[in-house]
């Protein structure tokens, strides 16, 4: 059936009701011959809800990832620069590129499982590393809970992680600054990367500047990348679910370590 001849005198009334303009009119008629109004009646039996349905779907909240660790070429290795190592191995995993300065951070930025991720290794030092990651996280208006800061931790041995929503500072005076950029607020996910804790009486400031023995390297090596596709799983299914399977995980490999002789286990 030809509804072009039936409703264009419709069309008519309503565009001569609002005293629209000749060539309004003529696009109206060279519409209904082109277009054909089958086409449009079509048009109009979708369901509104296969319309809406892409505008309907919420955009991914990105999610900041802040290493801590020290600037500089001669502290590339050490225990306390574990943070840089991990957004490095990171964004080398995903193929983002750090070819960029923000907030006083080396920074980069990428899609990952549709997510949008920021990468930033703060350049200000360990101890003022919250100057760099308040102001960030601010400039994206980001909620503490889509930034995650990853930092070395003397409490667990060399190569064991953890997955935290939230916590304290630990005495560690990267996160200390952290914490005090976010107004004090401690409710923020980490990754805390075990490097073991020194022996006998050295220093433990000592202990943090020094490079890893070929040992340790190896274990953090193999846990950076553990860290990778944890933060990545993180990316596709939440915090929540991936910090619980993985700690578990982590939790027995503690239990290995400490059943080992003390200069293997760091």
């Amino acid at each position: 059936m030809n509804y072009s001849n039936w409703i264009r005198p419709f069309i008519w009334e309503f565009v001569n009701s609002f005293q629209f303009s000749n060539a309004i009119s003529q696009f109206v008629t060279s519409f209904c011959k082109i277009v054909g109004t089958q086409r449009i009646m079509l048009l109009r039996q979708i369901p509104k809800r296969c319309i809406y349905t892409a505008a309907a779907l919420p955009e991914p909240r990105p999610w900041l990832f802040v290493g801590l660790g020290n600037p500089g070429d001669k502290f590339m290795g050490t225990r306390h620069n574990v943070g840089f190592e991990f957004i490095d191995a990171f964004a080398k995993s995903h193929g983002i590129a750090m070819d960029s300065v923000h907030c006083k951070a080396i920074f980069g930025k990428g899609i990952i499982n549709m997510v949008p991720v920021f990468l930033s290794k703060p350049q200000t030092y360990m101890n003022l590393s919250g100057e760099s990651s308040g102001p960030l996280a601010a400039y994206y208006k980001l909620p503490l809970n889509r930034v995650l800061v990853l930092h070395d931790d003397m409490t667990l041995p060399c190569g064991v992680l953890r997955l935290n929503p939230l916590g304290n500072h630990g005495s560690h005076n990267g996160m200390k600054s952290v914490i005090n950029h976010f107004r004090g607020n401690r409710e923020f996910p980490r990754l805390r990367i075990g490097i073991g804790r020194p022996a006998g009486q050295m220093d433990p400031k000592a202990f943090l500047l020094q490079k890893f023995n070929v040992r340790a390297r190896e274990r953090i090596d193999a846990a950076l990348q553990e860290g990778v596709d944890t933060l990545t799983q993180v990316l596709s299914k939440g915090l929540t679910e991936s910090a619980r399977c993985f700690n578990k995980e982590q939790k027995y490999k503690h239990l290995r370590l400490q059943t080992m002789p003390y200069d293997m286990a760091t």
